[in-house]
């Protein structure tokens, strides 16, 4: 799978900011997931939110996306290891991921080392058509805090809309597999759909 990463920390550049006006803990309500709008237009992502967002999971998530379509020029075929043939159509996602609190990533060479062993992760799994970005950022969980998170970008492509909705799908299941073990969250989903 198609994985790489990078720092976005300068003047100017974006920020994870945690608590925003609709956040919502799916730590405290998993339950909530569903009614999440990115999750009822594509459930894959919500699966994956009840993943990082459980017990078990290092990170945990304060935003998200999800984006139905993507224009050609939008995104690289390459990046996605994708012949054109396999790229006529792309969906993607965000999800901006930040450590559990006993876990804090305030030194850039720490959240340096997590992403380089993730990308090696997802290196080793044999997916195509899909791809990860993982943009290292300044973000807000306390007040006055100075930690760092991640913007997880996936992207996945194919010859029809029903495949790349299954690349993303794959690539959103990869990124927790890499990151937060299967438990009773992911047990639970058929209960909470």
């Amino acid at each position: 799978m198609q994985a790489d990463w990078e720092f976005e920390l300068g003047s100017g550049a974006p920020v994870i900011e945690a608590r925003w006006s609709g956040f919502v803990d799916l730590r405290l309500d998993p339950g909530h997931v569903f009614r999440l709008p990115e999750a009822a237009q594509f459930p894959a992502l919500g699966t994956v939110l009840l993943r990082l967002n459980a017990a078990a999971s290092p990170v945990w998530t304060s935003k998200c996306d999800f984006f139905p379509s993507l224009a050609p020029g939008e995104f690289d075929a390459d990046e996605l290891d994708a012949p054109p043939a396999s790229s006529v159509h792309a969906v993607a996602c965000y999800i901006d991921l930040l450590p559990r609190s006993d876990q804090q990533w305030a030194v850039p060479g720490r959240i340096a080392r997590e992403c380089r062993a993730l990308c090696a992760r997802l290196h080793a799994i044999p997916l195509r058509f899909c791809r990860v970005d993982l943009v290292i950022r300044r973000a807000l969980i306390a007040q006055d805090s100075n930690d760092l998170g991640i913007t997880a970008y996936l992207t996945g492509c194919g010859p029809t809309p029903a495949d790349a909705a299954s690349a993303l799908g794959a690539a959103l299941a990869a990124l927790a597999d890499s990151i937060a073990p299967s438990g009773p969250a992911v047990e639970s989903v058929k209960k909470l759909q």
